[in-house]
């Protein structure tokens, strides 16, 4: 009786998942991304002023590609990248420097962290009032391990300025190259779209608003309608948090997947991927057991139950195994793997199940948010 209940019941949730929540399984924009284009034959002086401000500590590995990247948009309009170095130790400073001409970059020095704000957020507000003497008309906000394509910025502002939205993400492509990233990744993404759906965050009438801080633009006076960035000092998801203020006060958010741009940042095992997710799972949560136990039994009903109830034989169960592995389809074609590891999505949200539990624990103990070096979430 047990297995036939629970076997029904998660049939019933992935019924619900497949038609009910902004099909956000079927990775849109994964194909290509944007089409549009910025104004054609617009001059230079027509176009939207764009500066990017990237915060970067210890970052020296990667960032010379990140900037780089930024130095090669085939972007007509005006266009500056502010990066602060936040008390790195490893020339991160010197790696951004001699990957772009000097005119084009700007290098600051972060200073201490001062109370209430994230490593992150001190830095990208520096940053801000950094890139505020080039009187940019959007910022582009990203991480210092992103390699943007050449036309990024371009397609961005266009999608920006042609649909009238405020921000404007990509959910970049994320590595993907070692055993464990071939088995995590992609199930990364599925679960970032299940929470937060493109489609509704796109619809101005849903509450839900999402974005990704590795590729984020926004228009300069919306961050300062909604306060800047001092309102969302003290986040840790800081951009979904930045997403859902600017929805707030009505402004309009658009998020889409993107292969065209890349992270270039590497997860060399679990422990490593187990870490990333656990920085953030519990404040996700809003810190609060109850919230972590009822998310702990959606994931067994959901991911655990239907493979159990298939190996008993029950009809109900195994439809609902077969239908997870369709819709967990799209996102390992994303990243091209094998559609093998379909039903082996259980098997996955264990891990990302423990990884929450970490996080939990973690908070727990006053190390949540562990971030190079910093624990960011140890209060409420």
């Amino acid at each position: 009786m047990i297995i036939e209940a629970a076997g029904a019941l998660s049939l019933l949730a992935w019924l619900y998942l497949l038609v009910g929540r902004g099909g956000f399984w079927r990775m849109p924009g994964s194909a290509g991304g944007l089409r549009r284009r910025c104004r054609s034959g617009a001059s230079a002086s027509q176009l939207p002023t764009v500066a990017a401000v990237i915060p970067a500590r210890n970052e020296a590995p990667v960032v010379g590609r990140a900037v780089e990247s930024l130095a090669a948009q085939q972007y007509a309009g005006r266009f500056h990248v502010v990066l602060v170095d936040d008390v790195s130790e490893d020339g991160t400073a010197d790696a951004a420097r001699s990957a772009a001409p000097p005119e084009m970059l700007t290098v600051l020095r972060g200073a201490p962290l001062p109370a209430g704000w994230t490593g992150k957020l001190w830095a990208v507000s520096q940053g801000i009032t950094g890139a505020g003497r080039f009187s940019p008309d959007y910022l582009l906000l990203t991480d210092a391990d992103i390699v943007h394509s050449p036309g990024a910025l371009e397609k961005l502002v266009a999608q920006a300025e042609q649909g009238g939205y405020d921000v404007v993400s990509w959910m970049v492509a994320l590595h993907c190259e070692s055993p464990a990233e071939r088995a995590l990744i992609p199930a990364f993404v599925f679960f970032f779209l299940l929470l937060y759906p493109p489609a509704w965050i796109r619809n101005p009438l849903l509450r839900t608003a999402g974005a990704a801080g590795g590729c984020l633009l926004i228009r300069w006076r919306t961050l300062e309608r909604i306060g800047g960035i001092a309102r969302i000092r003290g986040e840790l998801i800081d951009d979904c948090a930045l997403a859902r203020a600017v929805k707030n006060a009505g402004g309009r958010v658009w998020l889409e997947v993107s292969i065209e741009s890349s992270s270039v940042r590497e997860y060399r095992n679990f422990q490593e991927i187990g870490a990333m997710i656990s920085r953030t799972a519990f404040t996700q949560l809003r810190y609060s057991p109850l919230l972590l136990l009822a998310t702990l039994a959606g994931l067994a009903l959901t991911f655990f139950a239907p493979p159990v109830a298939a190996i008993y034989g029950n009809g109900a169960g195994l439809a609902a195994w077969a239908l997870m592995a369709v819709m967990y389809a799209p996102a390992l074609r994303l990243y091209r793997r094998s559609l093998l590891w379909a039903p082996l999505l259980p098997l996955v949200a264990a891990f990302y199940a423990a990884a929450t539990i970490h996080s939990a624990w973690a908070w727990a103990r006053g190390a949540g948010g562990m971030w190079k070096g910093r624990a960011q979430a140890a209060t409420r």
